[in-house]
């Protein structure tokens, strides 16, 4: 129900308290008059959120016992809303909602004890022991019910500042962790998932892994990434629950990759005379086309050039650059991602071309990515197996290298964290570009 902002709020010294008289038609069957309940906050935002778990838990007793007072049958759909209920009930009684076994188990006789005496003191005893001392039905929460519970509650922060396509990436691994653990163990309830599930999911990927009839088998990113999802999903769901010391049963379930390959850079050669040949492109969106030549001289990745805004690129300077920096709908890779690289050769042609960006490919990626990739596999414009399109931000660092620029620089240009103690701001814009210009692709027209 909407509230007003400060609706069942009072403020006394600088703490927030529940205030609210019981209604007329509710006095019979809730004796306590007027509710006073200290939230104990002086943050405004808590005391909002305390007070609607508080509304909402005092409504549902009042219906809840007014049906029962007329003899009506309290059908409150099952285990799980009387499970809520349950929990914004004994937070309106000043406790938190604990099973029985739990609460056995902790020892906190106190505790227990305090329970009991609100209990007694209760105007209706029997449902009051039934939300303090926990033996309402805790209800099954199955794992593909977790995961929504997640993916819509308990990862605020983490989809924060995410674009559309960002937060579509960043749910897919979690969605396809799920539906492989789904696929061999079934759609379990999260109380019943034991290490032998995840054992069984362990060894499922192993045999994935394993080399057959003399092929390399898969490699453990994908297994690792499945089995870490997994692990933090269970984690958050029993933490949200209040059962933080739950052992979680894919603890320590990882497979080593230490093999891994990294991928491929492009030579020099092969870029001057394939890739940046004229027509090499051709019949290629023409948005694609200019994308290429700016990666090929900043180094930058696939996604940071499509999402430039008109405010990133600086054309009418005296230096030209681009900016990558996190947006209020899109945030960086990481915080060392945040950078500005001049604009030389084949990129600052290009940019001046595309002066407002890439439109067509803005927080669609994945169709970059997926053209390109299509497009330089039919072409043959792939040097090596194992390359990709990320290849040229590998051939960028690798010239730099080679040229001798210093390693704080090149740090800085590819967005890389410095591990050496830092001093300067990485040099100006006019100390970069003739820097860069030690690297730049001498292409010859005609």
């Amino acid at each position: 129900m909407a509230r007003k902002s400060n609706h069942y709020l009072k403020r006394r010294s600088d703490r927030w308290h529940y205030y609210r008289r019981v209604p007329k038609k509710f006095a019979e069957i809730d004796p306590r008059g007027t509710i006073r309940i200290a939230l104990n906050t002086d943050s405004v935002m808590v005391a909002r959120e305390k007070r609607d778990r508080l509304a909402e838990a005092d409504e549902a007793l009042w219906q809840t016992s007014l049906a029962g007072a007329h003899g009506l049958d309290v059908d409150i759909d099952a285990t799980k809303r009387r499970h809520k209920h349950a929990q914004n009930r004994a937070l309106a009684l000043g406790f938190s909602f604990k099973p029985i076994d739990e609460l056995l188990a902790t020892g906190n006789v106190i505790d227990l004890v305090e329970r009991v005496e609100t209990v007694a003191k209760a105007h209706d005893p029997v449902s009051e022991a039934k939300v303090l001392l926990g033996t309402i039905e805790i209800p099954k929460v199955t794992i593909r019910e977790a995961l929504e519970l997640y993916l819509t509650t308990l990862s605020i922060g983490e989809r924060k500042g995410k674009s559309p396509d960002q937060l579509r990436k960043w749910r897919l691994p979690k969605q396809r962790a799920i539906e492989h653990f789904l696929a061999l163990c079934g759609n379990l309830s999260m109380d019943e998932i034991e290490r032998s599930h995840a054992r069984q999911f362990y060894e499922w990927w192993g045999e994935r892994l394993s080399p057959i009839d003399g092929s390399k088998g898969m490699k453990p990113n994908s297994a690792n990434r499945d089995l870490g999802n997994l692990r933090k999903l269970y984690q958050a769901y029993w933490t949200y629950q209040g059962q933080e010391d739950r052992r979680n049963p894919f603890r320590e379930l990882r497979f080593s990759d230490s093999d891994s390959d990294p991928t491929p850079a492009f030579s020099d050669e092969w870029v001057r005379s394939k890739i940046l040949a004229p027509e090499a492109l051709s019949g290629l969106h023409p948005q694609a086309q200019l994308i290429v030549s700016v990666l090929i001289e900043t180094g930058c990745r696939p996604s940071e050039i499509a999402n430039l805004e008109p405010q990133d690129i600086h054309l009418d300077v005296d230096v030209p650059y681009i900016s990558i920096c996190a947006k209020e709908n899109r945030e960086l890779k990481t915080k060392s991602s945040k950078r500005e690289i001049p604009l030389v050769g084949v990129a600052l042609s290009a940019m001046r071309q595309a002066p407002n960006g890439f439109p067509h490919y803005r927080d669609r990626g994945y169709l970059l990515s997926a053209s390109l990739m299509k497009a330089f596999k039919s072409r043959g414009l792939f040097e090596l197996d194992g390359q990709r399109i990320y290849s040229f931000r590998h051939a960028f660092e690798k010239r730099m290298l080679e040229a001798g620029l210093d390693y704080g620089l090149r740090c800085t240009l590819m967005g890389h964290k410095n591990n050496r103690p830092e001093y300067g701001d990485g040099g100006s814009l006019k100390f970069r570009r003739a820097e860069l210009l030690k690297i730049v692709h001498l292409v010859h027209k005609g």
